[in-house]
C-alpha cells in the first residue's frame, strides 16, 4: 500500500505529512484513515518519529560531550572580569580554565590547549565540545580542538537549552558562590573560583548523580542504628564560611 510505502521510505515522516504527499498526488483520502493505517502496521503515527532531537543526542552522546561558556563578574573596585569553564555532561565535572579582564584571541587559544592537555591527563574520550556563538571565541580555539578529535557545535540562534547545563552550572555558581562573595581583584577570583571547583567536583551532592559528585562516589549506607545513633559529624567551612562540607570525624 502506499501509505506504508511512503511512511517506510521517509521515517521521519508523519501521518500529516504523508495525508499532503497523498493529496498531491490526487489521491483523496481522511487524514484519520492514513493514521489508522500507520497504527495498525505497527508503524507510530506521531511526525518525526525517529529524527534524531537535540534532547536524544545529548543522552546518546553524554560519555563524550563537553560544555563550555564565558560568564562575568564585577571587582568591588569595578572591573569586569571574564570566567572561561567546561563541564563534562556524563560526569558533570567541571574545569575552570581561567579569568581574565581581556579575553584576547591568544588567551582563549590557550585556555583550549590546556583543556586538551588535562582531559588526555584524565583520559578522557570527549568528541564534542557545545559552545555559544560568543565573539569572544577565536578560530583557533575551534582548531585546537578539532586537531585534538574534538568537534565544536554551535549553539543555534535563541536556543539556550542547547547548552542548558552549563548555563545551569553558571547560575550555581553566581548563586552558591559570586553572589555571596565581594571579590577583590583577579588573583582573588581564581582562588574561590579554584576553591568552587573542588567544592563542586568532589564534595557537592547532584540530583543527576543520585547525590554522588563528580569525582566522589556515594559511600555504602550506614546499616547500623547504635553507629547512626552515635555519629560524629564535623563541619569544614571553605571560603570564609561561603561553602560548607560535612564529613565524619577521623
Amino acid at each position: 500500500m502506499l501509505v506504508l510505502r511512503l511512511a517506510r521510505e521517509n521515517p521521519g515522516w508523519g501521518y500529516r505529512r504523508i495525508h499532503g504527499e497523498l493529496l498531491v498526488l490526487g489521491i483523496r483520502t481522511a487524514a484519520f484513515t492514513v493514521w489508522e493505517i500507520l497504527r495498525d502496521a505497527g508503524i507510530d503515527p506521531a511526525p518525526e518519529r525517529t529524527s534524531t532531537t537535540w534532547a536524544s543526542f545529548l543522552r546518546s552522546q553524554a560519555g563524550a560531550l563537553l560544555a563550555c561558556d564565558f560568564f562575568e563578574t564585577v571587582t568591588i573596585t569595578g572591573v569586569r572580569l571574564y570566567v572561561l569553564a567546561v563541564i563534562e555532561h556524563a560526569s558533570r565535572r567541571i574545569r575552570i580554565l581561567g579569568a581574565t579582564p581581556h579575553p584576547a584571541a591568544s588567551w582563549v587559544a590557550q585556555a583550549a590547549r590546556n583543556l586538551v592537555m588535562d582531559m588526555e591527563d584524565a583520559g578522557s574520550r570527549a568528541r564534542f565540545l557545545v559552545r555559544d556563538r560568543d565573539g569572544k571565541f577565536p578560530g583557533l580555539f575551534d582548531a585546537v580542538l578539532k586537531d585534538a578529535g574534538i568537534e565544536v557545535v554551535l549553539r543555534g540562534v535563541q536556543m539556550p537549552r542547547m547548552n542548558a547545563i552549563m548555563e545551569r552550572w553558571v547560575q550555581t555558581c553566581r548563586h552558591e558562590l559570586l553572589d555571596r562573595t565581594l571579590i577583590w581583584n583577579q588573583r582573588h577570583l581564581l582562588h574561590a573560583l579554584r576553591e568552587f571547583e573542588h567544592f563542586y567536583d568532589e564534595h557537592r551532592p547532584h540530583r543527576t548523580l543520585r547525590a554522588a559528585a563528580p569525582l566522589r562516589p556515594l559511600p555504602e549506607p550506614i546499616t547500623d542504628s547504635e553507629q547512626i545513633a552515635h555519629l560524629d559529624i564535623r563541619r569544614r567551612d571553605r571560603l570564609g564560611g561561603t561553602l560548607h562540607e560535612y564529613r565524619h570525624a577521623a
